[in-house]
């Protein structure tokens, strides 16, 4: 007689719903976790115990409500390892213990918690015979299944034999053998281990005779590939037979052959490529290295070894074309200007290369184009940004599939000549990885010594690159490699100031639009005040991109309204700007007023070029604590804390209390203080402030400085003089101080701001303070000096 002895247990788990995934108990099992709940689900667990309740969607597709979509069973699991991925996933590592059912699912603190019932059932009478013909029937059915597998595992069955337990071994099978997720579950649902075995005989049966029609579908098919191979090893012997009866058409080896002589190669390149066409020749025909021995010729033959175009060596006639096409650049133009000049007086010089360095939308790559005008050279464009291989540049081993040459040679074979003008564009933009440095392999490239023969891994031959004029583009030095660096002529474009972009605007990108929109200067008309308004008010960049825009969306509201209010003409004014193209987006900044305490105007470079920096500082008692804001970097703050010792050593000689440092709280601050900035140039600034706000005495509005110091109080030279006295002049200054060493720049700056601008040459911080000052102040400074020697 059979009876059956049940041993159940409530528990309250962490849930995992698995899509398409049936756990087992005795089975450990790898997932990965992209769900939020899932994650949290193992998280929560970790901290009750590890155990965790495992258990299948019915709808895997569900993604979130999950509460009616699960099984009735599951397994109540063991998490041995949590691994998180750098993908944000979660690895883990879980081991079935037993089968439980599912009693009630509620959502919890980001994560879906089980009540389970876990049950264990003993069948006790049942015929120790009959479970051995049950255990001896499963596996002759799982060996007959296993050898149908197309890759059969031995070990698998010699792992089954060591399983005594039935309930075990079915668990066993299921989980490895069986592909349904539904038979899984169904087998999982089964808590007498009998029963779980015979209906693991039928489903063994079922699959077994899927699997023989599977194999005999193969075997059908691969018969059918033979007769294929077949037929096609007829044909090829019946072309050899046509060709002995005298068939004449021209074979295609014969239309390479003709090709290499008609191209008057050098002598060894046509040696090469002759002998990869014996190579060819002897290839079965339509074999994987036939293919690759055309295509390898094929290429060969398009590039220009032999070819070069003429070049136009007028040097008025290049100024006048670069002239037409860019306003300003007077250092690039004259760069290229002298290269022309030079190559009428030496045909043969070689080993031009070039970087244009500058921030977007100056102009770069259109005057690269300008440039290929000027000489008459064929303009070819690289695009290098966000190259990370090596291949990208030297090319494939031909022997890959899929192999290619680099876009040194491609740029060639589009050239069809071999001194064509080649740009190297956004040249800061390359990375590398495990494939490779692509900024190693332009070093070859770009060396004048070596680029002469240049070897591409594809065409496995030497080319000439030497004739071939290389024009870089980069937005930044620093992440160009210092040997790259090197090998190039660096010409530095700095941001164009108001009245070059003003002229750009008139001269070319208004023109441009209108013949873009279908309008005409009759029809549409702007202001050279509204120009300057719309530099000021609408863009704030250091080219010209935004303008453009800006020009092209008012050419759009002009031919709306001439079309719908059929007026002839539009008239765009200071005045009705911003009917068109709303408020200004950008307001300029204006010095102050009046002249206030702790309030100078300093000077920035900035990425859009210069700005106007008021710096503001103030004191308040305290016990010496000083703050900073305004987004400031290391270095800046560095010039703060240098002011401040300067200062505090100066301090008789600048009328101030010597114990200011103890009884006051200083706190420096910047405007704009989501706007990032660093650097030393406003180590004059920090310190006339803080002397301003200490002695109580205003700065003069009309100034402004720029300056590094040092301890000593000396004034150093800064970068970026132009931008920087232009945004000052552009904010209303008309006395700019400026470090000694910056006077030799003074011819960079933009005439205007030389004609309405006094500079003042600076060597140490009492210089700056002689003059920042209002004249009755310095006066003052100058008495209380004197009253503090005499005091003394």
């Amino acid at each position: 007689m059979i009876t059956f002895n049940e041993k159940c247990e409530q528990l309250t788990l962490p849930t995992i719903a698995l899509r398409g995934i049936v756990a087992f108990p005795g089975m450990t099992l790898s997932l990965e976790l992209a769900r939020p709940f899932s994650k949290n689900a193992v998280e929560a667990a970790q901290k009750t115990g590890s155990y965790i309740y495992l258990v299948a969607q019915i709808d895997a597709s569900e993604e979130e409500k999950i509460e009616s979509n699960l099984f009735d069973v599951g397994v109540v699991a063991k998490v041995n390892q949590i691994v998180k991925g750098n993908d944000g996933n979660t690895k883990v590592v879980v081991e079935g213990i037993s089968r439980a059912r599912t009693m009630s699912v509620r959502p919890t603190s980001g994560y879906y918690e089980c009540c389970v019932t876990t049950c264990t059932l003993e069948v006790n009478g049942y015929s120790e015979n009959k479970e051995d013909a049950l255990t001896r029937v499963i596996m002759e059915k799982v060996q007959a299944l296993v050898s149908l597998f197309p890759y059969p595992s031995n070990d698998f069955m010699t792992k089954l034999l060591f399983v005594n337990d039935i309930g075990e071994l079915c668990d066993l099978i299921a989980s490895n053998v069986l592909v349904k997720a539904s038979d899984k579950q169904f087998l999982l649902e089964h808590f007498n281990k009998y029963e779980r075995a015979e209906s693991l005989i039928k489903i063994l049966s079922r699959e077994a005779k899927v699997l023989k029609i599977e194999k005999s579908i193969r075997q059908k098919t691969k018969t059918k590939v033979e007769e294929s191979q077949k037929e096609y090893f007829l044909r090829e012997q019946l072309k050899v037979i046509q060709s002995e009866l005298g068939n004449d058409s021209q074979s295609e080896s014969d239309e390479l052959y003709n090709a290499i002589m008609e191209k008057k190669l050098p002598k060894q390149v046509e040696e090469k490529l002759l002998k990869e066409l014996s190579k060819f020749n002897k290839a079965p025909f339509g074999s994987p290295e036939a293919t690759v021995l055309r295509t390898y010729l094929e290429t060969c033959l398009e590039i220009p070894f032999s070819t070069y175009s003429k070049d136009n060596t007028s040097v008025e006639n290049a100024r006048r074309v670069l002239d037409n096409d860019h306003y300003g650049l007077t250092k690039v133009k004259e760069r290229i200007l002298e290269f022309i000049a030079v190559k009428e007086l030496n045909p043969d010089i070689k080993n031009q290369i070039i970087c244009l360095v500058g921030p977007p939308g100056v102009g770069k790559t259109s005057l690269c184009s300008s440039i290929a005008h000027a000489l008459k050279r064929k303009y070819v464009r690289v695009s290098l940004g966000g190259i990370r291989d090596e291949a990208e540049i030297r090319g494939h081993r031909k022997t890959y599939v899929g192999a290619m040459p680099g876009r040194i040679i491609n740029a060639l074979c589009e050239a069809k000549t071999l001194n064509p003008l080649m740009v190297f564009d956004e040249i800061d933009k390359m990375t590398s990885d495990t494939r490779g440095d692509p900024a190693s392999a332009m070093l070859e490239v770009l060396d004048g010594e070596q680029n002469k023969a240049f070897r591409d891994h594809f065409v496995e031959m030497d080319v000439d690159l030497s004739r071939c004029m290389f024009i870089a583009t980069a937005n930044s030095l620093e992440s160009i490699p210092k040997p790259l660096i090197d090998r190039m002529e660096i010409i530095e474009l700095s941001s164009y100031t108001k009245t070059e972009k003003f002229h750009i605007a008139k001269n070319h990108l208004i023109p441009k639009q209108l013949k873009r929109h279908g309008l005409t200067k009759r029809s549409f008309k702007i202001t050279d005040e509204a120009v300057y308004s719309l530099i000021s008010g609408y863009t704030a960049e250091a080219g010209v991109r935004n303008l453009e825009r800006e020009i092209a969306s008012l050419c759009r509201k002009a031919a709306k309204e001439i079309i719908e209010n059929k007026v002839k003409s539009v008239v765009i004014t200071e005045d009705n700007l911003s009917k068109y193209l709303g408020a200004y987006k950008f307001e300029e900044e204006k010095i102050s007023e009046v002249n206030e305490i702790g309030v100078v105007n300093g000077m920035a470079y900035t990425s859009v070029g210069g700005d106007l920096l008021k710096l503001e500082a103030s004191v308040m008692k305290g016990n010496g604590k000083i703050k900073l804001t305004g987004s400031l970097g290391e270095v800046m703050k560095e010039s703060a804390e240098i002011a401040i010792s300067f200062i505090r050593e100066n301090a008789e000689k600048l009328g101030i209390d010597p114990d200011f440092y103890s009884t006051c709280d200083i706190h420096i601050h910047a405007p704009e203080g989501a706007v990032p900035k660093d650097g030393p140039s406003a180590g004059v600034t920090m310190t006339t402030a803080l002397v301003s706000v200490l002695s109580k005495r205003p700065v003069r509005r009309d100034i402004s400085m720029t300056g590094e110091i040092t301890l000593r109080g000396k004034v150093l030279p800064i970068g970026g003089l132009k931008e920087k006295t232009l945004a000052a002049y552009s904010a209303g200054v008309k006395n700019i101080i400026i470090p000694h060493g910056n006077l030799k720049n003074l011819e960079d700056v933009d005439p205007v701001v030389k004609e309405n601008v006094n500079f003042i040459p600076v060597k140490t911080v009492f210089d700056v303070l002689d003059v920042a000052f209002c004249e009755e102040e310095v006066i003052a400074i100058i008495h209380s000096y004197a009253k503090a020697k005499v005091e003394k």
